[in-house]
């Protein structure tokens, strides 16, 4: 059974969805600086927008951001297994991008305005903001496909 299949299947696919938003929420918490503070500016804005935002977004994007997963998640298995966020972490850049062309897709195609308004400013510096959170991700999709 694949990764995707395993965090699709209920009722995994609830308790993943829940486990995720909390990890939004902790990334978006811990950012620091100048570009922390626009990306909780952002995040609060579109949670101004849409109260559930990010159960949501994460409720939506699940199946494309698994399935992107899919082939870190095999060669992880493969190679012996470990720890899944060290291993993600180790090829930021890489999954990094395969995860955000899956944002990158549904913000192209959503009619909500404001949603690409905020998204927009935001993008430049989300391959860095993704990447310091493909350690608490990995350990949340390990958790469930185990």
């Amino acid at each position: 059974m694949s990764l995707s299949e395993k965090l699709l299947a209920e009722p995994v696919r609830t308790a993943v969805i829940g486990d995720l938003v909390k990890v939004v929420d902790q990334e978006v918490g811990d950012k620091r600086g100048f570009s922390g503070r626009a990306v909780q500016a952002g995040y609060a804005a579109g949670k101004k927008v849409m109260p559930n935002l990010t159960e949501r977004a994460v409720t939506r994007m699940l199946p494309d951001f698994a399935a992107a997963a899919d082939p870190y998640w095999d060669d992880f298995s493969q190679a012996g297994g470990g720890d899944f966020g060290q291993y993600l972490a180790d090829r930021g850049p890489q999954a990094a991008q395969a995860l955000l062309a899956v944002t990158d897709a549904k913000i192209a195609t959503t009619s909500r305005e404001a949603l690409k308004r905020a998204y927009k400013p935001l993008r430049g510096k989300a391959a860095e903001h993704v990447e310091a959170a493909l350690p608490r991700l990995g350990t949340v999709l390990q958790k469930y496909a185990a």
